[in-house]
């Protein structure tokens, strides 16, 4: 079998079976690609099902030189997904990587912020200007519903559940989720769609997305990101931020606030608890606080 055959049927399987996202899918993809270009490079004429550990090993050796222990230890992990897989199909019987160790990282903190930069930065929003009130609305809707960007932009009119003061969000994997919504941040996604969205040309397929940007078609996570840069810049906030971080606060500041962990859990959309358990380690009060509160010789 030929690597680029079996790259391909690899990516169909993490489509279908898996229900992965098209970036996801081309992360997993992007480290086999690295190994495949490495043995081209190399004239090193083998196959995905007679590849053996020494080669890959020297491969993983050649391109730890220029990437970092974290995106060597993802690599790594790419790899040996690629191979479970191949042992899925009955392709191979063992792993090639699988006495392959990853460098030992130290499990990075999530940056945060406080509530008093949160509303620097959205304070600093120009509100005369039409994008405005949507950029308003999204950094409201980021930091009360905790989404990710990827889920703020494919958010739906028809996600919004106002009434129950729920809306919808599809995660990763396709999987379906309710986040509760405040009365305020739904007061600002109503003023938008009500004084903005409105008044835009909106280009079919994207009549039911609610962010638009001036085309009238769904804004892409670059700008996003852009959008939130520029904040930080204009308000002098050293903090390097992005969409991202607006999720983190929200998590945080709910555990923080004495919020219980497996509540957070279900509203960020993690499968596993040990995910949302990172926030555990940013304020070691909280787990003070629950002693004192629920231990019988406090």
């Amino acid at each position: 079998m030929k690597w680029l055959q079996l790259l391909e049927d690899y990516q169909f399987y993490l489509k279908i079976e898996k229900g992965l996202a098209k970036n996801s899918i081309n992360s997993y993809s992007s480290d086999v690609k690295k190994l495949i270009s490495y043995l081209e490079e190399n004239n090193i004429t083998i196959s995905p099902i007679t590849i053996t550990e020494d080669t890959i090993q020297q491969f993983v050796y050649s391109i730890s030189k220029n990437i970092n222990a974290r995106s060597q230890a993802r690599l790594i992990s790419g790899i040996r997904n690629f191979f479970d897989y191949l042992i899925f199909e009955d392709y191979r019987k063992e792993n090639p990587t699988d006495l392959i160790e990853s460098p030992k990282i130290g499990r990075k903190l999530p940056d945060t912020l406080s509530t008093e930069e949160i509303d620097l930065l959205i304070g600093a929003i120009d509100l005369s200007e039409p994008q405005g009130e949507r950029n308003r609305t999204i950094l409201e809707t980021l930091y009360s519903c905790g989404l990710r960007v990827s889920e703020l932009t494919n958010l739906k009119l028809s996600d919004l559940f106002f009434d129950e003061g729920f809306i919808r969000v599809i995660g990763k994997g396709n999987k379906q989720r309710f986040v509760p919504i405040n009365l305020q941040t739904q007061k600002y996604i109503q003023l938008y769609i009500s004084t903005i969205r409105i008044h835009l040309t909106i280009q079919k397929g994207f009549e039911d997305t609610v962010f638009l940007n001036r085309r009238g078609k769904n804004l892409s996570r670059v700008m996003i990101y852009t959008i939130i840069k520029n904040l930080a810049i204009k308000v002098g906030l050293k903090k390097t931020i992005s969409p991202h971080t607006f999720r983190h606060s929200f998590a945080t500041h709910l555990l923080e606030r004495g919020a219980d962990l497996r509540a957070i859990q279900q509203m960020l959309g993690h499968e596993s608890i040990t995910t949302t358990e990172i926030y555990m380690h940013l304020d070691k009060s909280f787990l003070k606080e629950v002693v004192n509160q629920f231990h019988p010789r406090k």
